[in-house]
């Protein structure tokens, strides 16, 4: 196969170098690499924070950290978890393997496996609030607990539906406030929205927090995404190399959409057509001050299980109990709190443990404190308060990091391990186990599947009488939900509790048998959700697949997901949860399943449920799952680098439009890094329109941050002099600009070569356009 008509000589297709850039280039050569780069928790010191406090830097930790400071080891890489193969299609059976797939925290498979994860409720009475807001803990006990329970310590062994056992090192759980984040079902018939569907939900409309009715926000997710991105065009200008202006990273992920996704999956409200947010367990906490223990505990279990606080009809009320006596190690007697823990074993069972912690507020000052980490599964609302009311008071506006002692660390760590591996997993498995044998194979047999066909034609009311009083067969309530003793809703639990639990086939064929009974039913909702994690517990699932059988399943899982939660739900979050995990978990099948993830993404844009800085992301994104296909032979055939600089650029297009320079920076560097590297220097030299688009992004960049350098040299006019003189050695604004000129935006033994090489390309490029009678043009 010859060469296109438009390809150019060797190295006539490299895009040239910038005019601004060559001076600088040589002045560079003497500065810091990437790797010489801390992240911004060892130089806040020394940074000029211009328009933010410095209080608020731990506010954004989860995005400073610059990509050369990632583990470049190639086990912590998704790339390394995709078995090669052919890129015409054969590659399509490639399945992952999930060893490995704990070693990057920003990883998207990663982020799947700990965002649904079992979730333990703490209610506990008002002597232990009051006991944690003498500690700093203005929200109790929860706030105290949630970032440990966020990874396990040690390892964790469980079961599947097999009986064989597998152990996991990364294994986590979430903690939530009992009874928050409750979003009610919308009724099947008009009018019922309001009092009658919460009473039919058994439960008042004010346990519910009035602005987390509609579950997760995406206008949330974008406002914290896009705080965390202005904050790092204002703080990071001083560095001697900007974190983000080198190209886009194949393995591991931009951290803004490793946010993106946190945020995305952070904060799972409670709805009836999926249980991951329904509560596992649930902690009753009590202090060692309560004069009568053992009453407190007993009317804290029946106000959870029957009183004002009992959650709606379509949970399951029977969840795990876990009782913690919470001991003050400096005011109270721990002789009486033993005697105290050995009768709660003896009247409430062996679910308890002793949580010995001191009682007063640790500081930063202490011999024995440690920083208590911010959590990183807090949802986009609460994060988005914080970051509000850091800028709205940043004079006064306070460091959020809490320290803790580190005996109080030891003691928690022990608790949720002790509860996990010896309350909470034993308890899912042996629920697995029951509801497999007396619902599901009985659903999946023969018989079941007579009762499903009798119900899709509808016939077989008579013994299928619904919970509402419906004389249709089916046991879907009019108010839009399951009740939770249903078998449909039992399944679905089922099939929730094996994908915690990682027993992806079972969870697999679950919801897959779910489909159909929610499709018949018409319960849209539930059938959405289904669709879509069957189609996810499929690819995660380390098996093969042919093209035919994911043209089958997987597909048609996608498609009738999105199609419910757009036109039959009005369900945009998910929609853009579906599609978002989907195209990363096809990406890191290689081989064909990297076009089907770019079909998906592509479909994402057109879908418009997302805002600009999703839009962006997810160009980002098809630009580095285009990348990740290789070519085979030396000329890469059936490679897609030239789709990846394509949106390469379209991505710099999309940021510079919202002001985020150093975004574009990135993606135009990687775009021109693409193009550079095509077989002969093909690069669109040629193609007088795509060049001009991009020359126009590059011009339109060079002036935005001339021009913000400019205004940053005349506020650094205004400083004083000893903090002129810490921040010179970084003072790199000016010259930030040059690294346009360089493919991928490198530093280093090329940096001499590069202007030398753009004025040969230049003059060659001139003498051809004369020669044809062109205009000439630049690149800046």
């Amino acid at each position: 196969m010859q060469p296109s008509d438009y390809d150019s000589p060797p190295g006539g297709g490299s895009l040239p170098t910038s005019p601004i850039a060559a001076p600088a280039l040589r002045v560079q050569k003497s500065r810091h690499t990437l790797n010489d780069v801390p992240p911004l928790y060892q130089s806040e010191i020394t940074l000029p924070y211009r328009r933010s406090h410095p209080s608020a830097a731990s506010l954004y930790a989860s995005t400073l950290s610059p990509p050369g400071s990632r583990s470049q080891s190639p086990i912590g890489r998704p790339g390394s978890r995709i078995a090669s193969g052919s890129v015409f299609g054969a590659g399509s059976n490639n399945a992952l393997a999930l060893a490995s797939g704990g070693d990057s925290p920003g990883d998207p498979l990663n982020l799947i496996l700990r965002a649904f994860v079992p979730h333990v409720a703490v209610y506990t009475s008002e002597d232990t609030d009051i006991l944690l807001k003498e500690k700093g803990f203005s929200r109790g006990l929860w706030e105290l607990l949630r970032p440990f329970g966020e990874r396990v310590q040690g390892k964790v062994i469980i079961r599947d539906s097999n009986g064989s056992s597998r152990t996991y090192e990364d294994y986590s759980i979430h903690f939530v406030q009992f009874g928050e984040g409750i979003v009610h079902p919308e009724p099947v018939i008009a009018g019922l929205r309001s009092t009658p569907a919460s009473r039919a939900n058994g439960v008042s409309e004010k346990s519910s927090e009035p602005g987390r009715r509609q579950g997760i926000a995406i206008p949330d997710v974008e406002a914290v995404v896009d705080r965390h991105l202005r904050y790092a065009e204002e703080s990071f200008f001083s560095l001697p190399q900007s974190p983000t202006n080198h190209g886009l990273d194949i393995d591991v992920p931009s951290p803004y959409y490793a946010l993106y996704l946190r945020r995305l999956l952070s904060g799972l409200p409670l709805t009836p057509h999926e249980t991951f947010a329904h509560p596992v367990a649930c902690v009753i906490a009590i202090s060692s001050r309560n004069q009568s223990p053992i009453e407190t505990l007993r009317r804290l279990y029946n106000e959870s299980h029957t009183g004002d606080k009992r959650l709606p009809n379509w949970v399951d009320p029977e969840f795990l109990r876990y009782y913690v006596l919470v001991h003050e190690e400096e005011r109270d007697d721990i002789t009486r709190s033993m005697s105290l823990f050995d009768q709660m074993k003896r009247n409430l069972g062996l679910h308890c443990h002793l949580l010995r912690i001191r009682g007063t507020q640790s500081v930063a000052t202490d011999d024995d404190s440690i920083p208590l980490p911010r959590s990183e599964w807090m949802s986009a609302s609460e994060e988005l308060i914080d970051i509000r009311r850091s800028d709205e008071d940043q004079e006064d506006f306070e460091d959020p990091t809490r320290y803790i002692f580190e005996s109080d660390a030891t003691a928690i760590r022990t608790f949720i391990r002790e509860m996990v591996t010896q309350s909470i997993i034993p308890t899912m498995e042996r629920h697995v186990s029951v509801w497999n044998d007396q619902v599901a194979s009985r659903r999946r047999g023969l018989a079941g599947r007579f009762v499903g066909l009798t119900k899709k034609w509808g016939f077989g009311s008579g013994s299928r009488t619904s919970f509402s009083g419906q004389g249709s067969g089916t046991n879907y309530d009019t108010h839009g939900f399951y009740r939770h003793d249903a078998p449909e809703a039992i399944m679905r639990k089922l099939a929730d509790y094996a994908f915690m639990l990682r027993d992806w086939k079972l969870a697999h064929s679950t919801y897959d048998l779910l489909r159909s009974d929610f499709n018949n039913d018409k319960a849209w909702k539930y059938h959405a959700a289904a669709s879509e994690m069957a189609a996810i517990s499929l690819l995660i699932m380390p098996q093969n697949l042919s093209a035919k059988s994911r043209a089958e399943t997987i597909d048609t899982a996608f498609e009738a997901a999105f199609y419910s939660y757009i036109t039959r739900c009005s369900a945009p979050y998910g929609a853009l949860r579906c599609l978002s995990l989907g195209l990363e978990l096809l990406r890191l099948r290689g081989g064909s399943s990297v076009d089907e993830a770019a079909k998906w993404g592509i479909r994402l844009l057109e879908s418009k449920i997302i805002g600009p800085v999703g839009d962006a992301l997810i160009k980002e994104r098809l630009a580095v799952c285009y990348a990740s296909k290789n070519g085979m032979g030396t000329q890469q055939w059936g490679g897609r680098r030239r789709k990846s600089a394509l949106w390469s650029v379209l991505g710099a297009e999309a940021w510079l439009a919202q002001s985020k320079y150093i975004q574009a920076q990135r993606c135009l560097n990687e775009a021109r890094k693409t193009y550079s590297e095509l077989p002969s220097g093909n690069g669109i030299d040629k193609f007088s329109y795509a060049s001009a688009f991009v020359l126009g992004i590059g011009n339109s960049l060079n002036q935005n941050l001339e021009a913000d350098d400019l205004d940053d040299d005349s506020d650094s006019r205004g400083q004083s002099e000893d903090v002129d003189e810490e921040s010179e050695a970084l003072d790199m604004r000016g010259r930030r600009i040059s690294t346009l000129g360089m493919p991928g935006g490198t530093g280093g033994a090329g940096l001499e070569t590069a202007p030398l090489k753009a004025e040969l390309d230049r003059s060659e490029e001139e003498r051809g356009r004369q020669d044809k009678g062109e205009a000439k043009d630049d690149f800046g």
